[in-house]
């Protein structure tokens, strides 16, 4: 397999056989984009009677252990780490002290007890654990990249929970956790799921799930994000918004009742007395947009009127797209630069937005 840097071992075995079968392509660094065929992949994905499987390499997992961990974590996170019960998952941020994200986790409680695991983007590890390392000080917390240790898979579908059981695993309901001897599994939403799977039995668990389900890359996966309005950061959009700007918060991965964190007082600030400028949108487009992608408006002439979050095929054609934008630049096209701009249609807000936050 051809990568600017290729998988570790022990999971690279798995990944090298799917190579010389000629079956993923992997993208620069460690992402397995598609298995061949992208918008077929897409398809599978946006099929209700179908199952699929993804090697979900894009994400990486850190663990952090010790006496001083849940409340290491609860003074570093937007979300409250203190009453994390041991079958649940939550979504949570870390942020600058400007209240910028740096990126954004599924946070869940290992099957070692006083472990608590983050699922984010893989291409963030080495900045994401050095940082925290700094906030660490005396608290008895050891903080352990797992990328050699763990894979993450995907499942979605109408056969996913079928799977899961199969697994030997209890199928969880929705934002919880259940633990067996392949792992751990979280329930993203109604057909969704993620595995967290040893990576000595990586192998023999990707194929009985392939048995069954179609493989897919992370860009048939994220439009999965894509149309749940779920932002997936990464180190291209690091830094680049406030919670409330990605509607994080709606998502239930900010508290505003714990204590302080860094950046809380602003994303306090903004949500209680500010009045949020920019949002996060679904949109559609003819050609495909990176991920940090700066949009601009004729509204908004002199400046960007918001960034691209994430990309991915459309089974219909073309992309469907997640970008945070400025509200006054929707009364114009939104498009990106360059000589050829691509024009974002259809820009609309997730249908959580128009939901009553939750209290």
């Amino acid at each position: 397999m051809s990568a600017e840097q290729p998988l570790p071992s022990p999971l690279a075995s798995l990944f090298a056989r799917l190579d010389a079968a000629g079956a993923c392509r992997p993208e620069a660094g460690r992402a397995v984009s598609d298995f061949g065929d992208a918008r077929a992949e897409a398809a599978a994905v946006a099929d209700a009677a179908g199952t699929v499987v993804a090697p979900l390499t894009h994400l990486a997992v850190l663990d952090a252990s010790g006496a001083d961990a849940a409340s290491f974590l609860h003074n570093q996170m937007t979300n409250d780490i203190n009453h994390l019960a041991p079958d649940q998952w939550l979504r949570a941020a870390w942020c600058s002290a400007k209240g910028r994200m740096y990126t954004t986790f599924a946070i869940w409680r290992g099957a070692d007890a006083g472990t608590y695991r983050l699922r984010f983007s893989a291409d963030q590890m080495a900045f994401i654990k050095k940082r925290l390392t700094m906030f660490v000080l005396r608290a008895k917390v050891i903080l352990a990249d797992r990328s050699d240790d763990v894979a993450v898979f995907g499942l979605a579908g109408a056969r996913a929970a079928e799977l899961v059981a199969g697994l030997g695993l209890a199928v969880p309901e929705l934002g919880k956790t259940a633990a067996g001897a392949v792992g751990e599994v979280l329930r993203i939403d109604a057909a969704r799921f993620e595995l967290a799977v040893p990576a000595d039995q990586a192998a023999a668990t990707w194929d009985r799930l392939a048995a069954v389900a179609r493989p897919v890359g992370a860009r048939a996966w994220h439009l999965l994000d894509v149309r749940a309005g779920v932002p997936h950061l990464s180190a291209a959009t690091q830094e680049a918004f406030v919670p409330q700007m990605a509607n994080f918060e709606r998502i239930g991965g900010v508290s505003f009742h714990k204590g302080c964190y860094p950046g809380q007082e602003i994303v306090a600030r903004t949500q209680y007395l500010g009045k949020v400028k920019r949002h996060m949108y679904q949109a559609t487009a003819a050609a495909d947009l990176a991920p940090g992608a700066e949009l601009f408006s004729s509204a908004l002439p002199d400046q960007s009127c918001g960034q691209v979050v994430i990309s991915a095929p459309s089974p219909a054609g073309g992309f469907e797209v997640l970008a945070v934008i400025q509200e006054n630049a929707l009364d114009a096209s939104i498009h990106s630069s360059g000589e050829a701009p691509v024009e974002l249609a259809a820009p609309r807000l997730p249908a959580y937005m128009s939901e009553a936050p939750a209290a």
